[in-house]
């Protein structure tokens, strides 16, 4: 079974720190955890490197992850999520200031979930952000861990 907590991968310490806030302020319980690019994503969910014996151990229940990433983009990081067989029905939500067309297409056609922009203002990210973490924590049933 997928454990508890949301994996939020995300470069810019802003809007990490506004993603913990909306997540909070919706009375979302699961803890979160944060790394901070595409290489470390990828680390984290293969238990590999520093994360070897990482708790929480398993499955997060969402990934919400950020396109514009370093190191690793998110795209290749969802890429290798749909195509690692431990990882590849984990939900994922690209949660991106990215508006172009381009990267929408190419999230859903590599596997995304959901595709979020981030709204503009602290008010409009943070109910976007606590609606997504209220529905993927507590309303979706997430796949167990294989």
């Amino acid at each position: 079974m997928a454990n508890n907590y949301i994996l939020i991968v995300e470069d810019n310490p802003d809007d990490l720190e506004m993603t913990r806030r909306a997540l909070k302020k919706a009375n979302v319980g699961h803890p979160v955890v944060a790394v901070h690019d595409g290489a470390q994503a990828l680390d984290f969910l293969l238990e590999r490197g520093d994360y070897e014996n990482r708790e929480p151990h398993g499955n997060p229940t969402v990934v919400l992850l950020d396109l514009k990433l370093p190191k690793v983009d998110g795209l290749e990081v969802l890429k290798t999520i749909r195509a690692t067989p431990q990882l590849h029905l984990i939900p994922v939500v690209t949660l991106t200031s990215s508006d172009e067309e381009k990267d929408m297409i190419r999230s859903y056609d590599l596997g995304a979930n959901s595709y979020v922009k981030k709204p503009v203002t602290f008010q409009e990210f943070a109910e976007s952000v606590g609606t997504l973490g209220l529905y993927w924590s507590l309303v979706n049933r997430p796949p167990p861990d294989i």
